[in-house]
């Protein structure tokens, strides 16, 4: 058993909300650890966007992500929510992800009911599988985990096109195929997050997927800890944030020729060096010539 994924089920037992900032890179991973969270968030969206440019519309694969959770679980001890997109295949393959994430060192993984190719949760055009699909796939990832403790979470994304009520049942069948965490993505009103907590209260912990200028309202961590939330996934806001701080580096270089206005919305050298572990290399290398 992980000591990681431990920790994670403490922290969702716990009656005070998770909140879970999405890293794309080591860097950003040490950052959510520097600012005192307690766990990280992995997306699809983010790894696709960082990794191949791409939007998040299925061109990733297992392995990608697979290289992704190893890469950032290598440099943090905060557990590692991970997005496994579909589970990447049918059941059999779905027992293989599982694996394959658990080897990586994520302390959870979420899979979702859409067809493939898959959409990011907050765009329209999405699709969903037969429900009895997704519980094969989720009774496959519970046979499948070899830490008992490693955290399933199952998600839903049949709010947009068949309701909200049908999401409902269906986050309700799939905690019965023994998912531990449900995942219903995009409600598009507080009242209708507050119908979802409501639903599963004292029976599974919920999470919302808060994404900025995304589908679902954005009232704030209190407000989503009162509604009944368990964990919340800030899940590419820091992409967002480092992307417009490049833009705006960029832009200012390309106009001026000059980046010295810049100076005050960066890390120095020396700051960003320590924050990447140069200090940790130095006493590596005071320890053994």
């Amino acid at each position: 058993m992980s000591e990681r994924t431990r920790r994670l089920r403490r922290l969702l037992e716990d009656p005070r909300i998770l909140v879970a900032p999405g890293a794309y890179d080591g860097t950003g991973v040490r950052l959510v650890e520097a600012a005192g969270f307690h766990a990280v968030y992995l997306s699809g969206f983010q790894t696709s966007a960082s990794a191949l440019g791409q939007p998040d519309v299925g061109y990733l694969t297992e392995s990608q992500m697979v290289e992704r959770v190893a890469a950032l679980t290598d440099v943090t001890d905060l557990p590692l929510i991970a997005d496994a997109d579909t589970g990447y295949g049918d059941p059999a393959g779905v027992r293989r992800t599982v694996r394959r994430y658990e080897k990586a060192g994520a302390a959870a993984m979420h899979i979702e009911d859409q067809t493939w190719p898959k959409r990011c949760g907050h765009l329209a055009g999405r699709r969903v599988v037969p429900r009895e699909t997704m519980i094969g796939k989720i009774r496959a990832a519970v046979d499948a985990r070899t830490d008992p403790d490693f955290v399933l979470i199952a998600r839903t994304d049949a709010r947009t096109e068949h309701g909200l009520e049908e999401a409902l049942d269906r986050a309700a069948a799939y905690h019965e195929a023994g998912a531990d965490v449900l995942f219903v993505e995009s409600p598009e009103s507080e009242d209708e997050m507050r119908r979802i907590c409501d639903a599963f209260r004292g029976i599974a912990p919920v999470l919302s997927n808060q994404i900025e200028g995304g589908r679902t309202p954005l009232p704030g961590v209190r407000r989503l800890q009162e509604m009944g939330y368990a964990l919340a996934l800030f899940s590419l806001g820091t992409a967002f944030a480092a992307a417009k701080g490049m833009k705006d580096y960029l832009d200012t270089l390309a106009a001026t020729g000059d980046t010295r206005v810049a100076l005050g919305g960066m890390l120095m050298f020396d700051e960003f060096n320590k924050l990447i572990g140069l200090d940790e290399y130095a006493e590596l290398e005071n320890r053994y010539g």
